[in-house]
């Protein structure tokens, strides 16, 4: 059998993001376990416009035919106002069936871990045929990004607890299991 592929999305667009740091972190542990194809797939490559503002069709379809290539996700998922980012609501929308029987896992932060909007992104990953595991590593702010200031995060740098190695691998564990079985209703 294959490896399965894996994309670990970027949930964010903007300038000065933290999300590539936690996804190369997450990648980069991945990696080391040679159990799967992991790649980023970082949503602002795709330059999505918002949903039905205008003709995305070019878009669209690279966006498609990326999530179809993919047996499994893990979302790189910030809290902004309880939530996830628009950005990443505005991807989730732009595709259905590419989305469906696959499994997915989080990797969220904020203030609180990100708890919130990953609680968020569950309920949409459900409405979009995507199993979400259980494990969930929740990372602060505060105590895994150095030198975070409220309001101007360019300057962090990500230096995550050796604790949140358990949770990553335990959520990559999931994610392989759940994706391999899905596998089979696609």
């Amino acid at each position: 059998m294959s490896k399965l592929n894996i994309g670990i999305i970027l949930g964010s667009t903007r300038q000065g993001r933290l999300s590539p740091q936690v996804g190369e972190w997450v990648k980069s542990v991945a990696d080391k376990r040679g159990d799967a194809n992991y790649e980023i797939v970082d949503i602002a490559d795709f330059k999505l416009p918002l949903l039905g503002e205008v003709d995305a069709t070019e878009q669209a379809t690279a966006w498609n035919a990326k999530l179809a290539s993919l047996d499994g996700f893990v979302f790189i998922v910030q809290e902004y106002n309880h939530s996830i980012t628009a950005s990443l609501k505005n991807a989730l929308d732009y595709a259905r069936d590419a989305w469906n029987n696959k499994a997915a896992g989080i990797v969220s932060y904020g203030a609180v871990g990100g708890a919130r909007a990953a609680e968020h992104l569950r309920g949409i990953l459900g409405e979009l045929s995507v199993a979400d595991v259980r494990v969930h590593p929740a990372l602060s702010l505060f105590t895994d990004f150095e030198g975070f200031k409220p309001g101007n995060p360019n300057e962090s740098v990500f230096k995550p607890a050796d604790l949140h190695l358990t949770n990553v691998n335990g959520m990559l564990d999931q994610v392989l299991a759940w994706s391999g079985a899905l596998k089979t209703l696609r």
